[in-house]
């Protein structure tokens, strides 16, 4: 049974069914006792009336003579013998036991009560089956009202059950009047409390769905302006190299040309990478890695840059530092940084990348030599796409917002801060895997 509405009614209507059946069942019970009390004291009030009369009056007589009563009135002389009986019986009862008592003549039990005076005994009797079966019916007749109004208790519950259920139903409408682009919050007031708080959920999962959709379209949209400039120049690019006259012209040309290539891939690959960290992408598997060993990798990769800007390259990364993490973003994280380390040190100057671990956490911390980011500017250079030098071409304002990304993704602290050598000092602490230390192995 899937329907909620269904389930809340056969629960509703299975409390009613079994309160109805107990109220039933006691009050059949409770009737019938009191109806045989009452017959009980039908009998001992008739046998006493009769006692004090002291004989039974000719018209008296007569009336319990009639064959519509249910009831036999016998009377004994003191020796026994059967002086007078109100009606004449095929099975009365031949004896008489003071006060009440069941008494079995032919298969047919009577229910009697009997009184002595000092000259006779008197006793009315009245068969048990009779006194039954009409407090059975006295019975019947009250439990009857509850089985009249059995289908209308059930209409009942029905309403009740829907109108309990309208809220859902509002909800569930509000939803579905909605398209794709109509993410505002749904209403939330005269809600009952069971409501509220899917009402609540579903809330903030639209303003989660808002802002990763705003996040979209800013990306979509600064990555189609940044992309038009490297486009445009390349077009300016091809021209030239097209009215190239001499070779050197066209030598000098297909350099440019190539150069203009390679930043529009490195802009390409790091919208790609960017797209892979921002909020709302699929979530990576983790792995337990040496972050050691994968800044060593990730270094490599900036090596002909460091050589043709004649950067050193001191890396203090001989132990292992395990990490759970995702690789390839891992990977881009170490690489932005020591490209940007290259990029904006000068020329012939050196760049230092140190991993360390403690107890709690793991380090990477990268250090240059270079002009540095002012106080002032080191929450702004996260953004997309900004450059603190509009001229700087080589750049792609992309790096450090990746490098946040993925430090976000993986619960980790990024900090900037002036380094020894003069320049900026990027530190990165990440969790330490599980039941590893620092010289443990995988």
């Amino acid at each position: 049974m899937s329907s909620l509405r269904a389930r809340l009614l056969a629960a509703v209507l299975g409390l009613l069914a079994v309160a109805a059946l107990l109220v039933g069942g006691v009050t059949y019970r409770s009737v019938r006792a009191e109806t045989e009390a009452l017959f009980d004291y039908q009998l001992r009030q008739m046998a006493l009336s009769l006692r004090d009369q002291g004989e039974v009056a000719p018209a008296q007589a007569s009336a319990l003579a009639d064959e519509g009563l249910d009831f036999v009135v016998q009377v004994w002389s003191a020796d026994g013998r059967a002086i007078y009986a109100s009606r004449a019986h095929s099975a009365l009862p031949r004896r008489a036991q003071l006060g009440f008592a069941d008494v079995d003549v032919q298969h047919q039990t009577w229910r009697s009560f009997s009184v002595a005076t000092p000259s006779r005994v008197i006793q009315v009797a009245q068969p048990l089956s009779i006194r039954r079966r009409l407090a059975a019916d006295a019975a019947w007749r009250s439990v009857l009202p509850l089985l009249l109004i059995a289908p209308f208790m059930a209409a009942a519950a029905w309403w009740l059950t829907a109108l309990a259920l309208r809220p859902l139903q509002r909800v569930a409408a509000d939803v579905r009047r909605r398209d794709e682009q109509s993410l505002e919050p749904l209403p939330s007031t005269d809600l009952p409390d069971e409501v509220t708080p899917l009402v609540s959920a579903l809330n903030a999962l639209l303003l989660r769905l808002a802002r990763s959709l705003d996040t979209q379209r800013a990306f979509v949209a600064d990555a189609a302006h940044e992309l038009r400039s490297p486009l445009t120049a390349l077009k300016l690019q091809l021209q030239l190299l097209q009215r190239a006259d001499s070779p050197e012209q066209r030598s000098a040309a297909i350099d440019t040309l190539a150069a203009g290539i390679e930043r529009a891939a490195r802009l390409v690959e790091q919208l790609l990478t960017l797209a892979r960290t921002e909020p709302g992408a699929p979530a990576a598997t983790l792995q337990r890695l040496d972050l050691s060993e994968l800044v060593r990798e990730a270094v490599a990769d900036t090596v002909p840059l460091a050589l043709a800007r004649c950067t050193a390259f001191e890396l203090f990364a001989d132990q292992p530092v395990w990490v759970d993490g995702e690789r390839a973003a891992l990977s881009a994280l170490v690489r932005n940084l020591a490209d940007n380390a290259v990029r904006y040190a000068p020329p012939g100057a050196k760049v230092e990348l140190r991993v360390s671990a403690d107890d709690d956490a793991a380090t990477l911390q990268v250090d240059d030599a270079g002009a540095g980011i002012p106080p002032a500017e080191r929450e702004r250079v996260f953004d997309r796409f900004y450059r603190r030098n509009a001229s700087d071409e080589d750049g792609t304002g992309l790096g450090l917002t990746i490098v946040r990304g993925v430090a976000q993704r993986h619960g980790a602290t990024l900090t900037l801060d002036d380094s020894a050598l003069g320049g900026l000092r990027v530190s990165l602490r990440l969790p330490v895997a599980a039941g590893m230390g620092l010289h443990s192995s995988a």
